[in-house]
């Protein structure tokens, strides 16, 4: 597995935000919790891969945004917010040495964090970051390789993984007070304790659960279905809207090709 991180910008106190008020965000302590959170994935199998520093762009650490990673191609993305959009480049540069690269083109707009894979199944967030003409495109490519592309409509949350993210085969951990549960068919759904609406977000990876030390209730609640979770401080990087899935894209090693692939143009 190989997990592409980024480092902290100093200006992460300048970050996006949609749904949070802007509190302050030490920069130092931020780092220091990214690097715990990169030691956690280099304990469960992960080869760390660094993009290169983007101390211009407050929200560069949340490299998930720049792309999305199939086991066959690599969509580069179109972040919703303009400036976000330096972001990919570099991203991009790393993800040529793995997967044939498609990308999003103008007008449309989409952000990583709204795209949630179950096998062959994508779904994707409609989010203040992600427009419809984007979903038309992520489907246009990937439907070749056999994946159907399905739009959830959200509310009150960033984007779909705030709201919705595997914790296993199969089954999801789910905000129903931003997406409906309706809107995964064939899948198991465990809904977030009402009292930690924030904690719908977790990373799988090697057969462990991470989740943010900020939801102690989700946490037993998910060992009480003995799942195998780990916790994290990750305290001030949710205040900068973030989940634990955010600060990586893990994909499994490279598949054959290098070449860029042509743009899809919507008719």
């Amino acid at each position: 597995m190989i997990a592409i991180t980024r480092a902290v910008s100093p200006r992460i106190v300048e970050c996006e935000l949609t749904c949070h008020d802007r509190e302050p965000i030490d920069a130092a302590r931020a780092s220091a919790q990214h690097e715990r959170y990169e030691q956690w994935l280099d304990r469960h199998g992960a080869r760390i891969v660094r993009a290169d520093p983007a101390p211009e762009h407050p929200d560069g650490v949340f490299v998930e945004d720049a792309a999305v990673v199939l086991d066959e191609i690599a969509i580069i993305t179109r972040p919703g917010a303009e400036s976000r959009r330096g972001e990919t480049d570099s991203v991009a540069r790393l993800l040529h040495d793995y997967r044939p690269l498609h990308r999003i083109e103008e007008p449309a707009t989409i952000d990583g964090g709204d795209v949630l894979t179950i096998g062959r199944s994508i779904f994707v967030g409609q989010s203040t970051r992600t427009n419809d003409l984007a979903v038309e495109q992520l489907r246009e490519i990937v439907t070749p390789h056999g994946y159907e592309v399905t739009a959830v409509p959200l509310r009150e949350c960033l984007h779909l993984k705030s709201a919705a993210t595997a914790v296993g085969d199969g089954t999801l951990l789910v905000n129903p007070r931003c997406v409906d549960r309706e809107s995964f068919p064939g899948l198991e759904v465990i809904a977030v304790p009402e009292t930690e609406p924030g904690a719908a977000n977790v990373l799988c990876l090697a057969g462990a659960l991470l989740i943010s030390s900020s939801y102690p209730e989700t946490r037993r609640m998910l060992q009480h279905r003995g799942l195998a979770v780990e916790t994290i401080d990750y305290q001030e990087l949710e205040k900068a809207e973030a989940g634990v899935t955010c600060c990586s894209i893990l994909f499994r090693g490279p598949s054959p090709g290098r070449e860029e692939a042509p743009p899809v143009t919507p008719e």
